[in-house]
């Protein structure tokens, strides 16, 4: 019995040992695990029920909030109906509005719209015009003007149309203009300075001898990047005049005022154009260098020894430090020759003095030759750079063939620039040598007859 009895309660333990694992824990003889585990039922049924009433009640509730939410939804889309209605009345009267404003406006909503054109014309114009950078601000009243006119419930006054001419009249009159004012300028280093700005009608900014941009979007005035050669100098005594007319260049393209100018300063200098010639360029510069170097040399000793020869012939003392005296010596040291023998011993000595008269001129010469060649390879060069662009990036982008391009035009024109110089100037050399050969033959020739006169 009492082996029954346990098997029992062992089974009603097993069952409760979650819910009443402590219990367990305290009970030290049957009879109070008993007494303990009918405590703990006892308690659970009891919260049992309160959780059942308490799901009950909130069941309840959220029952009346479905009733609630519904109710709510049928009151708006009852009033979602009425709105729409509203709507519909509204759109028809609307329509009936303007056709009635359209019948009492007549002629003049087509002026309306031609005003509405001109405003943004006008505005345009008034956006990139440089008269803006003295006057700012005028753009806003057209903005209201355009916005009065595109609306249906508003319309332009007899003020709003006379302030819309006077702007126009006004623009014209500036273009006429040379006013000086106050401006902050945005110098070429980024620092903001403040400076006596002259505007030269709608054409161009002048400050401090210098050119000005304007920039629509920002509104700011700035100096340009590089200045244009040529023309500082008269901006500089526009701004100095008081009176009378002063020579200066303007530009009167471009919608900012210089658009033209501003173009015409990023165009390359010649240092620049030099520069696009690339290794080849740089290559046929030092050739040319070398050949001018070499040309003005030779040019300088032959010189000198056409001094030197001239002043052998005017006296009968043999001096050996001259290419004439040397060969008169030879003729001075050998009397006693027959006139064929004294002829080889003379042309020996003039052959010996021409390769000192004729150096540097077969370089010369070459380097006449090999310029335009040099030229013709940079040429090669810069079409393969500019296939290779092609290859990349298409024939869609001229801007990324312009160096290739660049390169083979600037190193033939280098090529023909030092070859055409090159030429004219050993031609001048050879001259001069030629000239100092000449008179040694010529001497040379005489001693020979006179010694055959003399026999």
């Amino acid at each position: 019995m009492n082996n029954k009895i346990i098997n029992i309660l062992a089974a009603l333990l097993a069952a409760v040992a979650f819910s009443v694992p402590a219990l367990a824990n305290e009970a030290k003889t049957l009879d109070e695990l008993l007494e303990l585990i009918e405590s703990a039922k006892i308690s659970e049924t009891a919260e049992y029920r309160a959780r059942e009433a308490a799901f009950k009640k909130d069941q309840r509730k959220q029952a009346q909030l479905l009733r609630n939410a519904k109710n709510t939804k049928a009151a708006e889309e009852r009033r979602s109906d009425r709105l729409e209605q509203i709507i519909r009345d509204n759109d028809l009267k609307i329509a009936a509005l303007r056709e009635q404003r359209d019948k009492r406006l007549g002629s003049l909503k087509e002026l309306f719209g031609h005003l509405t054109g001109a405003a943004g014309d006008i505005r345009a114009k008034l956006n990139q015009s440089i008269v803006s950078a003295q006057i700012p601000g005028r753009t806003e009243f057209l903005d209201e003007l355009i916005a009065k006119m595109s609306s249906d419930t508003k319309l332009p006054s007899i003020e709003d149309i006379e302030r819309l001419w006077y702007e126009q009249q006004r623009e014209i009159v500036e273009s006429g203009r040379v006013v000086k004012f106050k401006r902050t300028v945005l110098q070429a280093d980024g620092e903001p300075v403040e400076m006596d700005v002259v505007r030269v009608g709608t054409y161009n900014l002048l400050a401090d001898g210098m050119y000005l941009e304007y920039n629509p979007e920002s509104g700011l005035v700035s100096e340009l990047t590089r200045q244009p050669s040529g023309f500082k100098g008269g901006a500089q005594d526009l701004e100095e005049a008081t009176s009378g007319f002063t020579k200066v260049g303007l530009d009167p393209t471009g919608p900012f005022g210089g658009g033209l100018l501003a173009a015409l300063i990023n165009a390359p200098t010649l240092m620049e154009r030099w520069h696009f010639g690339g290794f080849v360029g740089y290559v046929i510069t030092a050739v040319f260098a070398f050949a001018i170097v070499l040309a003005f040399y030779r040019f300088y000793v032959l010189l000198g020894m056409s001094k030197a020869v001239k002043k052998q012939l005017k006296t009968s003392t043999v001096d050996d430090r001259n290419p004439l005296g040397r060969v008169l010596k030879v003729a001075a040291d050998n009397p006693g020759l027959d006139a064929e023998s004294l002829e080889l011993k003379l042309h020996e000595a003039v052959l010996k003095e021409r390769p000192n008269i004729e150096s540097g001129l077969n370089l010369l010469k070459i380097i006449a030759m090999v310029a335009p060649l040099l030229g013709l390879l940079g040429t090669v060069t810069g079409m393969i750079i500019t296939f290779q662009m092609i290859t990349l990036f298409g024939a869609g982008d001229p801007k990324a063939m312009a160096g290739g391009i660049s390169q083979a035009l600037i190193t033939t024109v280098l090529g023909l620039v030092v070859a055409i110089p090159t030429v004219l100037l050993h031609t001048l050399v050879n001259g001069r040598a030629q000239g100092v050969l000449h008179v040694l033959e010529e001497q040379s020739a005489g001693i020979v007859a006179g010694s055959v006169e003399a026999r």
